[in-house]
């Protein structure tokens, strides 16, 4: 899959458009095909561990149904779009449209989220707070897209946060292969003008007030930062009710200490990798051993399971550490540079890997990995 920028390069599109300005790139994939069906996405959406809603109105009012489904007999055939989360997690072949988009780091993106819409069908305006590529597949949709700026929102249904009206500076149609790229804070909405298909390529823009609650859950979680404030060389002070310049230090060097480059690499490690949908992961652990893998190796390629987040941090890789799906893991030193390819490739064959291939640790550990399901070979 080779993604078509016209005149425009990664670089130069990071430079003019990202978290800047919307735009469409017309083909930007050449005879863009479906991953799979309506009804495949359709009979996703009736399983318990796909996240799954149905987006209608009912006497010109708003409405979100929440999977799984059991029919869409009663949905008519116009006016409502079915919206599936992480299908990347679901459908091996969504990694190449994921890749394409590459030039961004792993650790920015979130999710595929995929979009049955029919005549009519639409989620209504609205502002989103994470970059999104959608990429148009069959059938065609009409959107408007307006600018940045001081947009009223409001509560259209307890699931939907919608906006007000906006003038648009983007009014196009869409059609198979294009893509329509959208910055946070940009109001928009889609109407399909048919039977229609969208995949959105979302990358995560996460608040620091997000990260600090959830640092502070690590803090907990790991018993870290109990250390109290200490003060044996303390001075009398004048003013009983005062904070002096002293103590203020002192408070502001008891929080900074604790949050130095190792705690810091250790819990966005852990909580950039977590995935907020669940894994395709086997109910049971699979049965492997080390020669299972060594003869699979041999006659094809490990895949990662989609949707399992790897991570490492160029500062501390080659000590052998790495993050995925929330858990940082230590490998020993000596198989430091196998971790850029767990974390840079979905698709690993024997050449990969031929350096550790005689070490017992790594096949071990490999082992491990294969038992959990995170990695796997494909079934004949």
């Amino acid at each position: 899959m080779q993604l078509h920028l016209g005149s425009l390069t990664p670089k130069s599109f990071l430079e003019e458009y990202w978290q800047k300005k919307p735009l469409i790139i017309r083909q930007g994939f050449n005879q863009f095909q479906d991953f799979l069906s309506a009804e495949e996405l359709a009979g996703l959406a009736m399983e318990d561990a796909v996240e799954s809603r149905i987006i209608y109105k009912k006497n010109k009012k708003w409405q979100a149904d929440f999977g799984p489904f059991e029919s869409y007999d009663h949905l008519g055939k116009s006016d409502w779009s079915l919206v599936i989360q992480a299908l990347n997690h679901w459908v091996p072949e969504v990694s190449e449209l994921i890749k394409v988009f590459d030039f961004i780091p792993r650790w920015r993106f979130d999710d595929v989220m995929t979009s049955f819409a029919t005549p009519g069908g639409s989620v209504g305006p609205h502002i989103d707070t994470y970059d999104t590529f959608i990429c148009q597949g069959s059938g065609t949709r009409h959107w408007r897209v307006g600018d940045r700026g001081a947009h009223k929102q409001f509560t259209a249904h307890p699931a939907l946060r919608h906006t007000e009206g906006f003038e648009a500076i983007i009014d196009e149609v869409l059609n198979a292969g294009d893509i329509l790229y959208i910055p946070p804070g940009f109001p928009h909405e889609g109407i399909s003008l048919d039977n229609s298909m969208s995949f959105s390529v979302g990358y995560r823009s996460d608040s620091a007030r997000d990260m600090h609650t959830s640092m502070a859950d690590f803090l907990i979680e790991k018993d870290i930062g109990k250390q109290q404030i200490e003060d044996p060389e303390r001075a009398v002070c004048s003013n009983s009710g005062a904070i002096d310049t002293e103590d203020f230090a002192r408070i502001k060097n008891q929080l900074l200490n604790t949050l130095d480059d190792q705690l810091i690499s250790q819990f966005s490690g852990c909580y950039l990798t977590q995935s907020k949908c669940e894994l395709d992961l086997p109910e049971e652990e699979q049965d492997y051993d080390g020669n299972d893998f060594l003869d699979f190796i041999e006659q094809q390629p490990m895949l990662r399971l989609g949707g399992l987040r790897c991570l490492y941090f160029e500062h501390s890789y080659k000590q052998g550490i790495f993050y995925m799906n929330g858990e940082e893991i230590t490998l020993h030193k000596s198989f430091a540079e196998v971790i850029p390819l767990l974390c840079n490739e979905q698709m690993l064959n024997r050449k990969h890997i031929t350096p550790w291939l005689n070490n017992a640790q790594f096949i071990q550990q490999i082992t491990e990995w294969l038992k959990k399901g995170y990695w796997y070979f494909q079934a004949d």
